[in-house]
């Protein structure tokens, strides 16, 4: 069997696959010469300079070069020949705007002053697609991904809700006009009317969308439609310079946009604020039930008089102490953070305090937790008087130890959730508790001793102390953990308050990444952890730059405060919610009326469960149907 030949061109078929190729290329540099043609006139006709109509012959002195260039980068590039008539000027005019290309960070291989004084085209087009690329492409960013990739991103998610629509790549994807159609209809839905086109049309749907964009969003029209309908594969560079004018035109929102996200961000703040509060009495009904219902189980047993059943009660109540009564001791003491938490986050953001119902205090939840302990000891006594031989001093010694211990424990919570008034003041009380818990740790030592001597002594039971060396050591630990962490959470409200450029939002998504990336609680971030921080706020660094960064904002320190965090926020964020912007923001989003209604919230793109939250709780406009008095409202939520 003879194997086959391989497939080898005839000089015909050879010269008709180079002439193709020549075609295609001249195709594409025809493309790429008219789009960057128009692209450099959009950006002359800035400062009233007269455009040019041939690329290659018009940039070769330099002249056009530099002027464009000082419009884009926004500065003078000093003297140069204006009208020069000798090589060596056009020489020194390209070369001067090269250098500053470069000094720009951009690296432009193989283009010399010589070629384009000599008028190389596939050169000229590759420094100006070059140029595009820096000043126009590459501030283009999203999640951190390349300038094309992010562009590409964008439009991915701009166009996603069009069924017609799939944006892979800046060539064929645009070819039937209805990506560009989508882009616009997404921000300006008044412009364009989607539903009816005619989606086989790609020429008028072009058209269409370039004569809009140039007529209602000062976007000059870079292509043709025949560039984009009639070839085979658009030109990508041609195409992607294009598109980059649309994420450029449609990059701010307009004033309705931005009232409706304060509005957004108020609401948030608001419900948080809500379901916090709602926790909080669920929570604190089920503890209160919980112990209600443990004395009564108490209240109702009874002694066989054996031994084996006062040792195997004892055990349950032991059992008791080490499982349930810790999750209630950790509830509570949640609990009383919670509560302060809510009145400091009310109080950050200027509104009404929090008074929880009758009965759902945390003085009515004192009281109930004060008959848990009671029954506890009657509990435990009852137990205890079933068991007989054990050594009273040694019991006696550690009781004692124990029992002033916890009351120190108790002292320091009581202390701590009994917090209120200002946050310097709050602060300074927190440190002292620190202080007090330090000599508690010696405390400790003694006690374990102690119990040390009654396990070899076989004591099991002690009459008058509930609690053991583990109970001890675990709600010292608990309450360490709370001072610790009421310590930073006031230190960080302290921040917080002063940061007024931010919105409640901000101030809450980049107080919660904090808190979450500040592993060891130090309440400081180390490079890596504020770097991750950033990161999964949607801000990246590359290494080389992160460095410097980072040296330059902590002043030189290994690790970065909260109120460094905050500030460093604070330099790539903005919108600052205050009761009059918000009052403002309502007023546009209800079209200047006095009411707003549930189509205007909707409107100004609220998500459904802002709608929602809003309709449930603003008071309705009186003689208006489905009005609501928002003016009302916010005089309910805000102070003053």
């Amino acid at each position: 069997m003879k194997m086959a030949q391989p497939f080898k061109p005839t000089p015909a078929s050879q010269q008709v696959v180079e002439d193709t190729a020549k075609v295609m290329d001249r195709t594409w540099e025809t493309i790429q010469e008219k789009t960057f043609t128009k692209w450099v006139n959009s950006k002359l006709t800035i400062k009233d300079i007269t455009p040019i109509s041939d690329l290659n012959r018009e940039i070769s002195d330099g002249v056009r070069l530099i002027q464009l260039l000082e419009i884009i980068g926004d500065t003078s590039l000093g003297k140069y020949n204006k009208n020069p008539k000798m090589r060596i000027q056009r020489v020194e005019n390209v070369n001067k705007a090269l250098e500053f290309i470069k000094h720009r960070g951009v690296s432009l291989t193989n283009i010399g002053a010589e070629d384009i004084v000599d008028a190389n085209l596939k050169l000229i087009l590759g420094m100006i697609w070059t140029i595009i690329l820096r000043f126009t492409i590459a501030d283009i960013s999203e999640e951190g991904l390349t300038a094309k990739e992010g562009l590409l991103l964008w439009c991915q998610r701009k166009t996603a809700p069009y069924a017609e629509v799939d944006v892979r790549d800046f060539t064929y994807s645009w070819q039937d006009g209805l990506a560009f159609c989508a882009l616009i209809h997404r921000h300006r839905p008044d412009l364009l009317d989607y539903d009816s086109l005619d989606k086989s049309n790609r020429h008028a749907n072009t058209a269409l969308a370039f004569d809009v964009a140039a007529t209602h969003l000062d976007i000059a029209k870079l292509l043709d439609v025949e560039d984009v309908c009639d070839i085979q594969k658009p030109d990508e560079r041609s195409i992607m310079t294009y598109v980059a004018l649309y994420f450029h035109a449609f990059s701010h929102l307009d004033k309705v946009e931005i009232a409706g996200r304060r509005v957004a961000k108020f609401a948030e703040v608001m419900q948080s604020a809500w379901d916090m509060e709602h926790d909080y009495e669920r929570r604190v009904e089920q503890l209160m039930k919980n112990v209600n219902d443990r004395k009564t189980v108490w209240a109702n047993s009874r002694f066989d008089g054996s031994y084996s059943d006062a040792k195997r009660q004892s055990a349950e109540f032991n059992n008791y102490k080490s499982s349930e009564k810790r999750k209630w001791v950790s509830e509570k003491s949640d609990l009383d953070s919670l509560l302060g938490n809510i009145q400091t986050k009310l109080k950050t953001y200027e509104l009404q305090p929090y008074h929880p119902p009758a009965g759902l205090t945390l003085t009515d939840l004192d009281k109930v937790w004060q008959g848990l302990l009671a029954a506890e000891v009657q509990r435990y006594k009852s137990i205890n008087d079933k068991i007989r031989d054990i050594k009273e001093n040694l019991r006696k010694s550690f009781a004692q130890s124990a029992n002033n211990f916890q009351k120190n424990l108790e002292s320091i919570l009581q202390v701590l959730s009994k917090l209120d008034g200002e946050l310097d003041a709050q602060l300074e009380t927190v440190k002292g508790l620190s202080v007090k818990l330090g000599s508690l740790d010696n405390s400790l030592s003694r006690i374990e001793e102690i119990d040390a001597q009654c396990r070899e002594a076989n004591i099991e039971e002690n009459d008058y102390t509930v609690f053991s060396v583990d109970d001890l050591r675990f709600e010292l630990e608990l309450v360490k953990q709370s001072v610790n962490k009421k310590s930073s959470f006031i230190e960080n409200q302290i921040v917080s308050r002063s940061m007024t450029n931010l919105t409640p939002a901000q101030l809450e998504e980049f107080e919660s990444t904090f808190r979450h990336f500040d592993r060891d609680s130090t309440n400081t971030l180390n490079t890596y952890e504020f770097k991750a921080a950033l990161a999964s706020l949607g801000i990246f660094h590359n290494d080389d730059e992160w460095e410097a960064t980072f040296k330059q904002m902590t002043d030189g320190q290994s690790e970065a405060t909260f109120e460094q965090f905050i500030i460093y926020m604070i330099n790539v964020t903005e919108d600052k919610t205050s009761p009059d912007q918000l009052r403002q923001s309502f007023k546009i989003v209800a079209g200047d009326k006095p009411f707003v209604t549930e189509l205007d919230l909707k409107r100004s793109l609220l998500p459904e469960n802002v709608v929602s939250y809003l309709k449930e709780t603003m008071p309705s406009s009186q003689g208006v149907n489905d009005g609501y008095d928002y003016s009302k409202y916010l005089d309910q939520v805000f102070k003053g």
